[in-house]
């Protein structure tokens, strides 16, 4: 697939360019505010060292927004370098002193892969945080192909009654655009797949699991109208087959990507924050399971935007918004420019499918 030769192709480019980093390099943490399944608490956030991403790294170059293998060691790391510099996080803040927290695992790929974090690694993991009182939720982030039974069972073998969710990079309900634009490499039928095992474990086997979609605003060669109409429509589609949760990412541009070569060729531009706020305000309205919206990089020259007078308003807004729940309310002159790109973005757009993307 020439979507497939295209991000391999960038990648390695981008990998010839990169400088070596270390596990503790790739290790990060912090701590702030966030809404779980039991209201607003305290969520601690750690990046765990690993070697990157298997669909970035494999043959097919990974996918075209996506720039997180460059973060990453690019080589297996060890159990023990894994848990020192887990547990050095862990130990920069104060967490005993609250009542509950929840603790969020990032691996720039998959926790679920045994090949990207260790299974001994992921157990004393879990052992670590089923050993605090006042872990209430685990989240971690994977591909849907890696949501088995047998790495759940382990998990939950150790963690017992406590609340642990799948978070995974669905990205959009529609197959063309998920394989031919975002070069994601699994059908919407692997999602609701993934979706379905973790409904059965939480049915059959009384697990306190749940599931969350990752839904990216605005790929490439798609309109500003196109992302806004497929964004929503991926919520309801989530919706419908069970997913507990959503997280809005809209577009930012990542060096080493796909996505960066069609921005600098003057081909693409990250999505209007009007847009974003159209998002997530319908969906708030109209699908019932609660959902979130990624501020990462509003306002910057390479992620959403507005206006000068009103980026950093709407930015703490929407977060404020993510807490409560509740509706993003606000005007600017720039709006009326965003609804002009909208209702006229599509007028002079072919509708025949493209099979081949110019930019080698």
């Amino acid at each position: 697939m020439e979507i497939e030769n295209l991000c391999k192709e960038i990648r390695n480019r981008a990998f010839e360019r990169k400088e070596p980093k270390t596990p503790e390099q790739v290790g990060a943490s912090w701590y702030n505010d966030d809404l779980t399944y039991d209201g607003i608490s305290k969520t601690l956030f750690i990046i765990l060292p690993t070697p990157g991403c298997a669909w970035a790294l494999g043959d097919s170059g990974g996918c075209t927004m996506c720039s997180y293998v460059s973060d990453c060691t690019l080589e297996p790391i060890d159990t023990e370098t894994i848990i020192n510099i887990f547990n050095d996080h862990l130990s920069r803040f104060d967490i005993e002193s609250e009542d509950k927290i929840a603790v969020k695992l990032f691996a720039s790929g998959s926790f679920l892969n045994p090949y990207e974090l260790p299974i001994e690694a992921r157990d004393e993991i879990m052992t670590t945080l089923a050993n605090m009182d006042n872990v209430r939720e685990i989240i971690v982030e994977s591909r849907p192909e890696y949501v088995k039974e047998e790495y759940i069972d382990g998990i939950f073998d150790i963690i017992g009654d406590r609340l642990f969710e799948i978070s995974m990079g669905l990205e959009t309900s529609n197959d063309y655009t998920r394989l031919n634009k975002i070069n994601k490499g699994f059908t919407f039928e692997d999602f609701e797949n993934a979706v379905k095992l973790i409904q059965d474990l939480r049915d059959n086997k009384g697990y306190n699991i749940k599931s969350k979609a990752y839904i990216f605003v605005k790929p490439i060669l798609i309109s500003e109208s196109e992302a806004i109409d497929e964004a929503i429509q991926t919520a309801k589609d989530c919706e419908s087959i069970g997913v507990d949760r959503l997280s809005f990412c809209p577009a930012t541009i990542h060096s080493g990507t796909v996505i960066e070569r069609f921005w600098r060729k003057g081909a693409y531009q990250p999505p209007w924050i009007w847009s974003c706020i159209e998002i997530i305000n319908t969906v708030r309205r109209e699908v019932a399971i609660p959902a979130l919206l990624d501020t990462s990089g509003f306002g910057s020259r390479r992620g959403p935007y507005n206006c000068k007078k009103c980026n950093k308003d709407l930015k703490h807004m929407i977060i404020r918004c993510n807490l409560a729940q509740s509706p993003v309310e606000y005007d600017c002159e720039c709006k009326k420019e965003w609804m002009a790109e909208v209702n006229n973005a599509d007028m002079n757009q072919s509708k025949v499918k493209i099979k081949h993307i110019p930019l080698y």
